[in-house]
């Protein structure tokens, strides 16, 4: 019985340790996997394609740049139409064509100094004092509007005013793009007894050399006035020449003068 008895256990205790083995065997070194880290997150100044665009502000919120100066914003009486008292009358009139201008001009510096906003009533005319009030009238509609002159055009002849664009749209201007107005100065803003600054404005040219072919002959030509020539940012050429004391017989007689196969021959007030 005692060598039985040894004989079982050392067989249980075989297959224990062939049990261990095999338990053993069965499994396998882990693999080492690099993760790599999570993406950062997205920055919140970059847009993405999911993200809705940004909100454009309105006419009412916009913000105008002034290189030099902190920004300017428009508020609702700077894009409102002027007033005027209800006795005001005519101190001048004209016919004409109307136009309007926005892009590429919108938020450049207009003749007066102020950043152009082609969504508040304003226009620009040749000789009109800067700052003056004027109603235009639409002929063919009968609607009218007060605008005020801020900057120095339009220079294509036969036209008379060129309208911002909320001043287009109001006086039916904007999708014909031209149309025969009224245009009366109700107040202007020039001082009593100011004779004003003159110049000749010449233009536009499609090609510079043109241009400054003619500017070169009108330096020569006229040698106490200041001859200009720019390039606008519609992409033509222009001249401009400021005669002496920026007379207005002086500008007037050089404009009668002056001929070019190219553009025309304005008389334009810089006040």
């Amino acid at each position: 019985m005692t060598v039985r008895r040894r004989f079982v256990a050392i067989a249980m205790l075989l297959l224990v340790l062939i049990a261990i083995l095999l338990l053993s065997g069965c499994g396998h070194p882990k693999a080492r996997v690099d993760v790599p880290p999570p993406p950062p997150p997205a920055s919140t100044t970059e847009a993405t394609a999911s993200q809705p665009a940004a909100n454009v502000p309105s006419p009412k919120e916009r913000t105008l740049p002034s290189p030099g100066k902190e920004a300017e914003v428009e508020t609702d009486a700077d894009l409102a139409e002027p007033s005027l008292p209800a006795d005001a009358k005519p101190l001048a009139t004209e016919t004409g064509l109307a136009s309007w201008y926005g892009p590429p001009y919108h938020n450049r510096r207009g003749s007066n100094g102020e950043v152009y906003n082609m969504h508040a009533m304003t226009a620009a005319h040749r000789t009109y004092p800067l700052g003056s009030i004027v109603r235009v009238t639409n002929l063919k509609t009968g609607q009218h509007a007060l605008v005020r002159i801020t900057d120095r055009g339009p220079f294509i002849p036969g036209r008379v005013v060129d309208l911002s664009l909320a001043a287009a749209q109001k006086l039916d201007v904007w999708k014909p793009g031209v149309a025969e107005v009224k245009v009366e100065l109700m107040e202007s803003a020039a001082t009593a007894g100011s004779s004003g600054k003159w110049a000749v404005q010449i233009g536009g040219f499609p090609h510079e050399p043109a241009a400054t072919k003619l500017a070169d002959h009108l330096k020569r030509r006229y040698q106490t006035a200041k001859v200009l020539c720019f390039n606008s940012p519609a992409g033509d050429w222009w001249i401009r020449v400021r005669v002496l004391d920026d007379d207005h017989d002086r500008a007037q007689k050089l404009a009668a003068e002056t001929a070019t196969p190219e553009g025309a021959v304005f008389l334009v007030r810089l006040d």
